[in-house]
């Protein structure tokens, strides 16, 4: 009978003997795992997942979570903007425009902020009624 192996698995058997050759050769047990062996662990997490790369690999999920969110901010620092929002312009001059109109039993106060002198122009005409 032949054996039929997929892809991703024999990928996560080679990166599972790469760390246990690590482990049985390393002079200190507290030895940090190589980051070839790293990087290896991670380019699987990102195709199959955290949790089923940590156990195929028989690594600490934590510390592989770790490392792909370390790479992901790195792979991200040197990326260009995806997305760049652009203010509208100001007008020149356009600054708070206060209009105060007097009548016979009070006086009106109208705070207008940015108002170009155009919209001052149509709104002149519309308070004396003059519709232009």
């Amino acid at each position: 009978m032949v054996s039929k192996t997929l892809p991703h698995v024999a990928r996560m058997e080679r990166v599972r003997q790469r760390l246990e050759r690590w482990r049985g050769t390393r002079a200190h047990p507290r030895s940090p795992i190589p980051d070839d062996v790293w990087a290896a662990a991670v380019a699987l997490a990102r195709q199959h997942g955290l949790y089923h790369t940590a156990r195929a690999v028989r690594i600490d999920y934590g510390a592989l979570k770790a490392h792909l969110e370390t790479a992901d901010q790195a792979a991200h620092a040197g990326a260009a903007p995806t997305f760049v929002e652009l203010a509208p312009p100001t007008p020149r001059g356009a600054g708070e425009c206060v209009i105060e109109i007097d009548g016979a039993r009070a006086t009106v106060c109208i705070r207008v902020p940015g108002l170009t002198l155009a919209d001052l122009a149509t709104l002149s005409r519309t308070l004396a009624g003059a519709d232009a």
